[in-house]
């Protein structure tokens, strides 16, 4: 088996047979991350013993004894890889394309300025595109389908640790390394499978997280100056849950910031004015890269 320096991540809770799909995919790869790693979500006992029925190559695993949320795991499965390159999955995503990590390396190698690398992401009944020699200079990323540059994952405090994080774990850690003055390469040359279909999103559980994860961001990261912005942005995301009809979980979430900026106030460290604005003319508008430097190796 043909191996490369990248390890594999993977957060998961109480999903083996997802999990298990992934990782025979990845194993398919060629050549595959010579690491993976399992990080096992606290009060999750069905995974661990399941993984090791299972004839399949040595992988590490990681088990919290507490909840972490799947931010927390990354933290915690990319501190403990050995590699300088770390690829990021779901239990229910892998690649569409064995040289996937082979792509991978090469865009690390053509863009030393890129932190994190996001691939294009499909999903159950979307239709699956060529991939193309292609890229963005971009805003943010899915941690379903990403790679990170460890050594400068580590500069940073990491994701907050969230049981739902939803609104809140990639575009934190996106504003904090735009402020560092790192950037976030989007490439449709890396295809990522997501084998699901979304509708745990109309769950009240993660309306209500969506709502309050948006004030934790601005408390967190925003300057006090620009604390009206984050507002705003909340009352946005309360409309569109409106429009969309999720309404069940909207006065939950409202309760909710209160105890979140509590919880996590300790962790707030706002970026500067100025690279808030242009993260926020960033997402506006991406900048494209050549093919021919896509094509570096």
């Amino acid at each position: 088996m043909n191996t490369c320096k990248v390890t594999a991540i993977i957060p998961t809770y109480n999903r083996l047979s997802q999990l298990v799909e992934t990782l025979e995919k990845i194993l398919e790869c060629n050549p595959c991350p010579d690491e993976i790693i399992i990080h096992i979500d606290g009060n999750d006992t069905t995974t661990e013993p399941g993984l090791k029925n299972l004839n399949l190559p040595s992988i590490k695993i990681i088990k919290s004894s507490v909840q972490v949320g799947p931010g927390g795991g990354r933290n915690i499965a990319i501190a403990h890889a050995n590699n300088p390159i770390v690829a990021s999955f779901d239990d229910d995503s892998y690649p569409l394309d064995t040289d996937y990590f082979e792509r991978l390396t090469n865009l690390f190698n053509s863009f030393p300025t890129a932190a994190v690398i996001a691939a294009n992401i499909f999903h159950i009944h979307e239709t699956i595109t060529p991939a193309q020699l292609t890229g963005t200079w971009g805003s943010n990323f899915i941690g379903c389908g990403c790679a990170y540059r460890k050594e400068v994952f580590q500069q940073t405090t990491g994701y907050v640790n969230l049981p739902v994080a939803y609104g809140m774990e990639e575009v934190d850690l996106s504003l904090r390394l735009h402020d560092m003055g790192w950037g976030i390469l989007e490439s449709s040359w890396l295809r990522v499978f997501h084998n699901t279909q979304l509708e745990h999103h109309n769950n009240p559980r993660i309306t209500a997280a969506s709502i309050a994860n948006q004030m934790l961001l601005a408390y967190l990261r925003y300057p006090i100056l620009f604390f009206w912005l984050g507002i705003g942005q909340c009352m946005s995301r309360i409309f569109w849950l409106i429009r969309h009809g999720r309404t069940s979980g909207i006065v939950e979430g409202l309760f909710l910031i209160p105890k979140l900026i509590r919880q996590y106030h300790q962790q707030r460290q706002p970026i500067s004015a100025k690279s808030l604005l242009s993260y926020l003319h960033l997402r506006r508008n991406t900048l494209p890269v050549s093919s021919e430097k896509i094509l570096l190796s």
